[in-house]
C-alpha cells in the first residue's frame, strides 16, 4: 500500500502529435505534482529490487523523483534522467541525483544499473530505442521495469467527472468516458507497445506483466489538488481548469464529499540477457 496518494498521464493517451507539448508541461508546478500524485504500491518496488541482480537502479522520466525516492528507501542507490529542469529540481530538492537529458540523448558516461525503471514515462520514449538503450546501459540479469498507475473511479463518480469534462472541453484529445472502464483498460496499448520494443530491441528475455491491485481514499480537497497535475489539464486556460474543479468537486460532493479509488499499477518487465 503506498503511503500517500506519480502518474503522468492517467487518462488514455492522446494523440502523438499533441504528446511532446504535453509532456512539457508537467513541470509547471512541479511542487504540487510531487505532492499530489499517486506513490507506487511497495510490491511492486520489492519484487523489482528482488528480481535485480543489485541495487543500482536509473530512474528514466523521473519527474520529481517519486519513484526514485521509494527505491532509496528500498535500500537502492539510484540515478534519474529527467528533460524538465523544473522537474529535475525538485528532485534534487527532495534527495535525488538527476541528470537532465532525454533518455534517447543522455549520456552514461560508462556507468552501468542493475534495474531501468521508469514510472508513468516509458510512452513518451521510442520503445524501441528506449529498449535498446536500456540494454545497454543494463548488466547482465539487469532489469527493465516500466509501469503505470491506472486508475478507476467509483461508477458514480466517474459519470460525473466526465460529464463536466466533456462538457468544459469538449475538443480534448481524450476519451473521457474511459475513466467509467476497468481500471487497466486505456493501458492495454502502452503495455502492448513497451513489450514490442523489447522484443524488437533484442537484448531480454520475454517481457512480462506484473499488476497491483490497491485502493486509495480521496477527500475532495485531494483529489482537485491533483487534477491541474493531470495530463488532460496542464496546459487548460485559469478559467477553464476553474471551471473543471469547480463542476469535479460538485460531482464528489454528490456522492458524499470522498470517494475510494480502486487502483491498478501495470508493470511490462524483462531481465537482460545474459551476455554482455
Amino acid at each position: 500500500m503506498p503511503t500517500m496518494p506519480s502518474e503522468r498521464a492517467p487518462l488514455p493517451e492522446p494523440e502523438p502529435h499533441h504528446h511532446r507539448q504535453m509532456a512539457e508541461s508537467f513541470g509547471s508546478d512541479a511542487e504540487r505534482y510531487d505532492r499530489a500524485r499517486p506513490r507506487y504500491p511497495q510490491a511492486m518496488v520489492d519484487r523489482i529490487v528482488a528480481a535485480s541482480p543489485g541495487p543500482d537502479v536509473l530512474d528514466v522520466g523521473c519527474g520529481t523523483g517519486i519513484a526514485a525516492r521509494q527505491f532509496q528507501a528500498a535500500g537502492c542507490r539510484t540515478l534519474g534522467v529527467e528533460p524538465d529542469a523544473r522537474m529535475a529540481d525538485v528532485a534534487r530538492q527532495l534527495g535525488s541525483e538527476v541528470g537532465v537529458a532525454t533518455f534517447e540523448d543522455w549520456d552514461p558516461a560508462g556507468r552501468e544499473f542493475d534495474a531501468v525503471v521508469a514510472g508513468q514515462a516509458w510512452h513518451w520514449i521510442d520503445p524501441v530505442a528506449g529498449a535498446a538503450k536500456a540494454a545497454r546501459v543494463l548488466r547482465p540479469g539487469g532489469r527493465l521495469a516500466a509501469f503505470w498507475n491506472a486508475f478507476q473511479f467509483p461508477p458514480d463518480v466517474a459519470e460525473g467527472v466526465a460529464a463536466v469534462c466533456q462538457r468544459v472541453i469538449p475538443d480534448a484529445p481524450f476519451d473521457f468516458r474511459a475513466m467509467t472502464k476497468g481500471a487497466s483498460d486505456g493501458h492495454q496499448v502502452l503495455l502492448a507497445r513497451a513489450a514490442d520494443g523489447i522484443r524488437d530491441a533484442g537484448g531480454f528475455g520475454e517481457p512480462e506483466r506484473w499488476r497491483f491491485d490497491w485502493e486509495w481514499t480521496y477527500t475532495r480537497a485531494a483529489w482537485l489538488d491533483q487534477i491541474p497535475t493531470q495530463g488532460a489539464f496542464t496546459q487548460l486556460p485559469p478559467d477553464k481548469l476553474a471551471e473543471v474543479l469547480e463542476g469535479v468537486g460538485a460531482a464528489i460532493d454528490a456522492t458524499g464529499g470522498g470517494f475510494t479509488m480502486r487502483y491498478a499499477t501495470v508493470v511490462v518487465t524483462a531481465a537482460r540477457s545474459g551476455a554482455a
